[in-house]
């Protein structure tokens, strides 16, 4: 019971604050113009804020832990390697494989990773480590499996793969430019050299990351449109299995056998077990994807994840390794 209570106190009022999100939008007070303009402000600022914050005021000496941060970056490949070749053996529709795989295995890292461990323990702890090991895999990896799958025109006809020049060239810029790498690799020298920062800036700092978990929910649940037609349903429902229940099931095993316990298991459970992240609709979108697979995998993947992400915490709870 305990456990239960636990798991319920841990992810119910990050779960609460989404479906806000969503009757927000339904009764006409959060728009989409607003929205829009929020994930902006979020992903550009205040999250970048919240992990600069976490990241300089930790002892980078003592907690860095390179064995987290190899572990985080060696699942991050099995899991997009491995899906994308099941993807290819296992779709007949060759169109899908891209998108399928993408949505199988990106996790909304940064929002529901630093919710879920703020929640439990008060900080970010490990969460900052598994951004800089894993997120920008999860966008160098994307790029690479939607460029080197085929897709269909507007006709419907099939393309092969006709990858970009300097695909790595721009892969990397891409990655080098995401603000929320940047803001932890910025907290790193002051970390690691215990650099002050003023009160006054520390002051400035927390109130703009403060407000970074609860409006990022609040777009995320804003942003969920439902399920639609439903269309492409079996691929949508075995992308939403495999990343709630099939990633987490295989390697928070493994991530308890390694050591990891409390903070770190918990980014790890979001890292492999986290909803898919809406930023797979806009990446298939733009380089020729089933954007609407995507889409349908993301809000699926977002309502189920109220009930996985608990019995994950419950589980983890129960054998006491958070």
């Amino acid at each position: 019971m305990d456990s239960f209570l636990f798991a319920l106190n841990a992810t119910l009022p990050i779960f609460l604050v989404i479906l806000l999100g969503w009757f927000l939008r339904r009764i006409g007070l959060l728009t989409p113009a607003f929205t829009n303009v929020a994930n902006k402000y979020v992903f550009q600022c205040a999250l970048p804020f919240s992990l600069f914050r976490s990241m300089s005021s930790m002892d980078f000496r003592s907690e860095f832990d390179p064995k987290f941060c190899l572990f985080c970056f060696g699942v991050t490949t099995v899991m997009f390697l491995g899906v994308w070749g099941i993807s290819w053996l296992a779709l007949k529709n060759r169109a899908l494989v891209g998108a399928f795989a993408q949505a199988s295995v990106r996790s909304s890292a940064a929002i529901l990773g630093i919710a879920m461990a703020e929640n439990i323990y008060g900080s970010a702890g490990m969460v900052p480590m598994m951004i800089m090991a894993s997120v920008p895999f999860f966008n160098a990896y994307s790029v690479v499996i939607l460029t080197f799958s085929p897709h269909v025109d507007e006709n419907g006809q099939l393309i092969p793969p006709a990858p970009e020049e300097n695909l790595w060239k721009k892969t990397l810029c891409n990655v080098a430019k995401n603000p929320i790498i940047i803001a932890i690799l910025l907290g790193i020298p002051f970390s690691l050299f215990s650099i002050p920062i003023p009160t006054l800036a520390q002051t400035f700092i927390s109130q703009v990351a403060g407000s970074a978990t609860t409006i990022a929910l609040l777009v995320v649940g804003a942003t969920f449109t439902g399920l639609d037609s439903f269309r492409n349903w079996k691929p949508t429902l075995a992308a939403t299995l495999i990343k709630l229940f099939l990633l987490p099931a295989l390697f928070l095993p493994l991530a308890a056998w390694f050591g990891f316990r409390n903070s770190a298991l918990i980014a790890i459970l979001i890292m492999v077990g986290g909803p898919t992240t809406v930023s797979c609709f806009v990446m298939a979108k733009q380089m020729g994807g089933d954007a609407k697979l995507t889409a349908q995998a993301v809000a699926l993947s977002t309502l189920v994840s109220s009930l996985s992400i608990t019995l994950w915490v419950f589980l983890l709870h129960h054998f006491c390794l958070i």
